[in-house]
């Protein structure tokens, strides 16, 4: 929300594995893996794209780095957060503008370069 307003729409600064900055727009209260998949911009490697729990929070495969943005509201992702590991951007909803990175730490192979 900017100034207090309700806003349908938020903006989602993402900086991906290579280094490259993009700016999204999605509706606000989308969540950021649905937005990310929709851009290109997979939160997941090559082999988790196809196998991954398909955004229900269980598999752990769509972590990201949020610089700025919503707050953890789970508290599983207060202790990641605390513990320095990425947020699950499955179970980030985008109420607000928001900047983040694409995870380095892969926990199932390789992030795919493009």
């Amino acid at each position: 929300m900017r100034n207090g307003e309700h806003c349908d729409v938020v903006y989602v600064r993402v900086t991906d594995g290579a280094d490259r900055r993009h700016l999204l727009a999605a509706p606000a209260g989308a969540t950021l893996r649905d937005v990310l998949v929709a851009a290109g911009l997979s939160p997941h490697t090559r082999l988790t794209g196809r196998l991954n729990c398909g955004g229900r929070g269980l598999c752990g495969t769509c972590g990201v780095r949020i610089d700025e943005g919503p707050d953890a509201e789970h508290w599983h992702d207060t202790l990641a957060e605390r513990w320095g590991y990425p947020r699950l951007s499955c179970q980030v909803r985008l109420d607000a503008d928001a900047e983040i990175r694409l995870a380095e730490k892969i926990v199932w192979g390789r992030r795919k370069r493009e």
